[in-house]
């Protein structure tokens, strides 16, 4: 049916596995084994085996050279019709956020009526590689043409050649991790320690009570031995917190392993169709994605601004949208660090900060009885391209169980960009 109208674009399905800090849980295991887990937990749940979808998107911020068609490798071992095509898609932190964008564009667009949006991150299983100078030699003496050329090549090497190289956690264009330059943006920003770890704390205490009351029971497929997330700490208090050392500026910093994110394994995804497919296959529409928004912003010679970029993707999105930041009724505000969260609250509320950074104007405080009601990564932890698709989830749910409503979500990411997102019930 060909057709001018911009279709509204129905979130019919949640799924994920528990996320589990690196190096426990899943330390043998990779990606595809944890996105098949997540897919098959969604495909079980709403009764999609043997399905064709009209695509799957999503993909990995840590990819080995084998994953480099990850989604539809992933894809071809779930029920799901092997005639389903997918794709792969990374923006860092954003992958998640941004595979649901793609699989909803095409839905509004009508070019498919079906669709799956996730993502999946392996620190325990991270890609180890060789040094440049191992490369180039290895490369040279395949090219040689006697057994006694490629003996001469290998006598180039150096035992320090030998060396393997692990990713590093950091920007190319600075040097500074993540938290490194969350501790200048909590620097320059004045977020204190006692701020930082209340916040925290209050992730934690949110995230147990939410497990407690069963609202993840629908969520989460056990996993590998996993039925919960095990960086969830129960037990947490000021008090355990306050005594954690500075994890990146061990002198003056501020940021610990408690209000900070931990490196994490894990993978979600989430199902998408139009109002007549829903019908058709007769699931709920839990909720709809009504607007979205990606925004970059400068973050080399204005090192605070790493993971601030969600402040411009909001404010563009919001004057779209034609509404204000406190015309809803939850939000969902990625907690890579609670410092950055912390930021962007504080720049919303205060004038002078807005102008500085540039935005119009500010977005003014919001309710923080509603920002985060159920924990989020702080407590949950954060596997790179998984967090979209459980940020998603819970959103669409707190509404669905409302009834009614808007949500907003703002998801920071590396590269200094960013991507916020409004649903509506």
């Amino acid at each position: 049916m060909k057709s001018n109208t911009i279709r509204k674009v129905a979130i019919v399905g949640y799924n994920r596995i528990p996320f589990a800090r690196a190096n426990t849980a899943y330390s043998n295991v990779g990606n595809k084994e944890m996105m098949i887990a997540a897919l098959n937990g969604l495909i079980d749940k709403y009764n999609l085996k043997g399905k064709l979808l009209g695509e799957v998107a999503g993909g990995a911020v840590i990819k080995h050279t084998y994953d480099n068609n990850l989604i539809r490798e992933s894809v071809m071992q779930t029920s799901l019709d092997p005639a389903t095509p997918a794709c792969d898609l990374q923006q860092a932190c954003d992958t998640g956020i941004e595979s649901a964008i793609y699989i909803a564009n095409k839905i509004a667009l009508g070019q498919i009526d079906s669709g799956i949006a996730g993502g999946v991150d392996s620190i325990s299983d991270m890609p180890i590689a060789i040094s440049e100078k191992l490369r180039k030699i290895l490369l040279e003496a395949r090219q040689a043409k006697s057994l006694g050329g490629k003996i001469k090549t290998f006598l180039k090497l150096r035992p320090k050649d030998l060396s393997p190289l692990v990713p590093r956690n950091e920007e190319s264009q600075t040097g500074l991790s993540m938290g490194g330059h969350t501790e200048i943006t909590a620097k320059y920003y004045k977020i204190s320690r006692e701020e930082q770890d209340e916040f925290a704390l209050k992730s934690h205490l949110n995230m147990a009570k939410a497990y407690d009351e069963g609202f993840f029971n629908d969520m989460i497929t056990p996993f590998n031995g996993l039925e919960k997330d095990n960086n969830l700490r129960r037990d947490s208090t000021i008090e355990k917190l306050a005594k954690l050392k500075p994890a990146f500026d061990k002198v003056n910093g501020t940021l610990t392993a408690g209000n900070s994110t931990p490196l994490t394994d894990g993978a979600s995804c989430i199902l998408l169709a139009s109002e007549e497919w829903a019908k058709e296959q007769g699931l709920p529409i839990l909720a709809y994605i009504s607007f979205a928004e990606i925004a970059a912003i400068e973050y080399v010679k204005n090192q605070q601004n790493l993971l601030l970029a969600p402040l411009f993707a909001a404010s563009r999105m919001l004057e779209k949208a034609e509404l204000n930041l406190q015309d809803f009724d939850y939000y969902e505000i990625h907690e890579a660090f609670a410092a950055q969260t912390l930021a962007t609250l504080k720049i919303w509320e205060s004038p002078e900060l807005s102008a500085e950074i540039g935005l119009k104007k500010p977005l003014g405080a919001i309710d923080r009885n509603k920002l985060n009601v159920k924990g989020s990564s702080l407590a949950a932890a954060h596997p790179f391209a998984a967090t979209g698709g459980r940020i998603i989830g819970v959103m669409a749910k707190l509404l669905n169980e409302k009834g009614s409503g808007k949500g907003l979500i703002s998801i920071c990411a590396a590269g200094g960009q960013g991507v916020t997102m409004i649903i509506e019930k």
